[in-house]
């Protein structure tokens, strides 16, 4: 007689059962994870012995606080203790060292001893100490360098030096795989990896290096080491961190490797980098002004100063103009164009696409080189106001020692702002007013024609000047 089996007799061989599947799916899972992550061995063994550590000193008139050494001054007070007299200064029994040492990264570019590290790195040195894999310690002479881009070039007399593939950064695309090889606080051949964040990145204290951005470990004493392809190609060099604790936050930025090269190049052939100019102040296009200047989308790069007897004066280029494109590249974003222009050897003739009250044009401009920079600044007078009823603001005209600080021919200041539409467009007392709707401000009876005929609710772009510096604002009239 066949025998009935309760439902409690088969329920642990089944839960057995499932437990195994799901062991074995995750498992699996795991290996097709691990095998489509990048395997980082074989690079790192073929690139650490052209990355060399640099150390630096300097004569010190101050204390240079514990061991001199700026790693160590990083150590947290309660850990302080474990070092005992090996860490001079407070909480420490040691004598104050005379010299001030600083350590960082650099790299192998050429048979003939030619080393790449930061600026900052060697900035102000004695003393650079170039170590490498095989821990050999040379003295290394400092060919050039260049702040702008927080280059330096630097020459070791030694045989059989291992030398890093370059490759093209401009080849780089978000999201790729990248690895960074260096000594963050003295920890040599110090392998992290990560990502591309993004390309292009503008930083607001440097205006010629178009950053890559990396969510590579980076921390005080990387700075200098070369940044890989997965080719085992260098595709930068480490050089800032963004942080607010001293250490790393997922955000580090590296010289492209073009940027690079390009004045490595100039250095030892002439000791300096020369750098192309137009002569022009720019901002950025938003919505409101890329409406007033007939432009679809925001972009591109809206001339606020054309500086006299510039490459861009002599070109034709005027306030109120946008900058499409430079030598066909196009400018999405105003931060692009000098790093397009600062790449080309001045004396070189280059074309601009721009668009000019709605129509584009091209023109044919050559391109200068970098110049000292005046600081202008604007003043204002004790003239009597005059009022500009429909911006509901009160207005004078330059007078001409104004008008020689400021290096312009026209222009009206702004004495007094009420709510109105120049309120709202935020034009303050102090500020010049130079065009409106691109016409050209020369007087305050220029503004008073001008204002008469603004159409109602349409962004009208205004220019004015502020503290010696360009700007545009867009305006708006309500019915």
């Amino acid at each position: 007689m066949p025998q009935v089996m309760r439902s409690g007799q088969t329920e642990g061989p089944q839960r057995a059962l499932i437990f195994s599947f799901l062991v074995w799916c995750l498992m699996l899972t795991g290996a097709a994870r691990a095998a489509s992550l990048p395997d980082f061995t074989e690079l790192v063994e073929e690139a650490s012995p052209g990355v060399v550590n640099i150390s630096t000193s300097r004569a010190s008139p101050s204390p240079a606080g514990y061991g001199g050494h700026p790693d160590l001054q990083q150590i947290p007070e309660f850990f302080r203790h474990f070092f005992g007299d090996q860490l001079p200064g407070p909480g420490g029994n040691g004598q104050m060292p005379r010299q001030m040492q600083s350590t960082g990264s650099g790299f192998i570019v050429s048979a003939d001893g030619i080393v790449l590290t930061n600026n900052h790195v060697v900035e102000g040195a004695d003393e650079i100490i170039v170590r490498l894999a095989d821990r050999r310690e040379l003295v290394a002479e400092l060919v050039g360098t260049d702040p702008d881009t927080d280059l330096a070039v630097l020459r070791v007399k030694a045989d059989d030096l291992p030398v890093l593939k370059l490759g093209k950064s401009s080849k780089l695309k978000v999201g790729e795989w990248v690895l960074a090889i260096g000594s963050p606080f003295g920890f040599d051949y110090t392998v992290t990896a990560g990502i591309v964040s993004a390309l292009a990145r503008s930083l607001p204290s440097e205006n010629y290096v178009p950053f890559i951005q990396t969510d590579v470990a980076i921390n005080p004493g990387n700075s200098g080491g070369p940044l890989f392809n997965l080719d085992g190609e260098v595709v930068g060099i480490n050089s800032q961190i963004y942080t607010r604790s001293g250490g790393f936050m997922g955000v580090s930025f590296a010289i492209p490797i073009d940027v690079a090269m390009n004045a490595v190049e100039q250095i030892r052939e002439t000791g300096q980098v020369s750098r192309g100019w137009l002569g022009v102040l720019i901002q950025e296009v938003n919505r409101d002004l890329a409406e007033s200047f007939g432009l679809k989308k925001p972009h591109g790069a809206l001339v606020a100063q054309v500086m006299p007897e510039s490459p861009a004066a002599k070109a034709g280029l005027r306030p109120g103009d946008v900058i499409l494109s430079f030598e066909d590249d196009e400018i999405d974003l105003s931060s692009e164009l000098p790093h397009l222009v600062g790449r080309v050897k001045p004396g070189t003739e280059a074309e601009l696409e721009i668009i000019r009250a709605g129509e584009r044009q091209t023109l044919d401009i050559i391109v200068g080189q970098v110049p000292g920079s005046d600081e202008v600044t604007a003043t204002t007078g004790k003239r009597p106001s005059t009022d500009a009823s429909t911006l509901n603001l009160e207005v004078r005209d330059l007078t001409a020692e104004e008008k020689a600080q400021l290096q312009i021919s026209g222009g009206v200041v702004v004495t007094n702002v009420m709510a109105g539409p120049a309120a709202a467009a935020g034009i303050r007392a102090g500020d010049v007013i130079s065009t409106v709707n691109n016409e050209r401000v020369n007087s305050v009876g220029d503004l008073r024609t001008i204002v008469g005929k603004l159409p109602n609710d349409k962004s009208i772009p205004v220019l004015i000047i502020r503290n010696g510096n360009p700007a545009f604002v867009v305006m708006r009239i309500e019915d």
